[in-house]
């Protein structure tokens, strides 16, 4: 199958407004990058540029930060480029769902694009109620729809930069991670997943103790290694 199954497409592309999508979140979250970007003095078009070639938030985040500090391009480029190496997890985890011996490999290197939070939580609540072999389609559907929401909702944010104050842009910024937090928690059915929500959760703060810049990724690693460690020896 060379090309995408319309059906199947339409259906993921239009499976964002489901009750429980992370649509509203999404968009909530790129009105405050629109916003932002022309604060700093993006122009219409670089700041439509940045979320449809980033589209991810804290890659966005990352961009804009090192624009205010002046960071140069190569800086700029490695900066947004570790930051979505969070993203490889959700992957490794997400291809063997859509992998069809079928379906053209283009496919997949398309829709590695469409790799970010809100969509990962969008298939994998939905996955099941498609068949295997048009998995990759209704992916690239639910990509299509979560990313012309980033896009969309940065036009936005940027015409409405000038009625949106500081309080009300981090506000707005937080809410996509607010989501998934609270989906996650939601989503607690195994023992393991529960040691990682709860040891992150207890983690993050007492390392900022320590080191506010590194409190993140030091207390996310230790509290998912020890979930996977205590998964193994469950599995074992």
């Amino acid at each position: 199958r060379l090309m995408i199954n319309s059906k199947i497409f339409f259906k993921g592309l239009f499976s964002i407004k489901r009750f429980d999508s992370p649509g509203i979140a999404l968009g909530a979250s790129f009105i405050a990058i629109g916003a932002l970007l022309k604060n700093i003095g993006f122009t219409i078009q670089e700041s439509v540029f940045s979320s449809f070639l980033i589209y991810a938030l804290p890659g966005s985040l990352v961009l804009a930060e090192s624009m205010i500090i002046s960071a140069s391009l190569v800086n700029i480029f490695l900066a947004v480029w570790l930051v979505n190496t969070r993203l490889y997890p959700m992957t490794v985890s997400l291809m063997p769902l859509v992998i069809a011996k079928n379906q053209p490999r283009w496919k997949y290197y398309l829709s590695c694009h469409f790799v970010a939070v809100s969509s990962w939580l969008i298939i994998k609540s939905n996955y099941k109620s498609v068949e295997k072999k048009y998995r990759i389609d209704f992916w690239i559907g639910i990509g299509t729809a979560t990313w012309l929401i980033a896009i969309f909702s940065t036009i936005l944010g940027y015409f409405l930069a000038n009625f949106i104050n500081r309080d009300m842009m981090i506000a707005l910024a937080i809410i996509n991670p607010i989501y998934f937090t609270c989906t996650m928690i939601g989503a607690m059915k195994s023992f393991q997943l529960v040691v990682s929500i709860i040891l992150g959760a207890t983690l993050g703060p007492l390392f900022y103790l320590i080191s506010p810049d590194w409190c993140i990724l030091i207390g996310g690693f230790i509290a998912g290694t020890i979930a996977f460690v205590i998964g193994e020896r469950n599995v074992s």
